[in-house]
């Protein structure tokens, strides 16, 4: 199987906050499956490391207010073609952050509260047929 997986799972630091957040159970997967890491926000164009951004609806707001939903759009762009490339059978996301959540995201408040929805990217592989999850839910066959 070919899985695209957030870089930050895989030790890549490029989140927000310039860390990593690798998971063991993530990894463990690269002796079975391939494993292409990407990282949308990157991809759109962003710093590592930027501001704090949150989903506001339709939009991404960082936390100093500033409107980056240009860059989540042209990250999950490429994360798309990157997958259509690829042929992958699913992708593996980091929970929670506006690019790559899936199910439950922060609410744009900056308080930590979470919402129901889907970060800009796992939405948009959602959309194209392609099967995601995060690391807290990995694919059935895959715990």
């Amino acid at each position: 199987m070919i899985y695209l997986v957030s870089a930050c799972l895989l030790g890549t630091p490029c989140r927000y906050d310039g860390a990593s957040r690798p998971s063991a159970a993530v990894l463990a997967l690269g002796e079975r499956h391939t494993l292409i890491p990407v990282c949308p926000e990157c991809l759109g164009g962003l710093p590592t490391p930027r501001p704090p951004a949150e989903r506001r609806g339709d939009r991404v707001i960082n936390c100093e207010g500033r409107d980056v939903t240009e860059e989540y759009r042209l990250g999950a762009e490429e994360v798309l073609r990157l997958a259509r490339r690829h042929g992958v059978q699913g992708a593996i996301l980091k929970s929670k952050s506006p690019a790559c959540g899936v199910g439950r995201i922060y609410d744009g408040s900056f308080t930590r509260r979470l919402t129901d929805g889907n970060g800009v990217a796992a939405e948009l592989l959602l959309s194209a047929g392609i099967p995601v999850t995060d690391e807290e839910r990995l694919f059935p066959d895959e715990k």
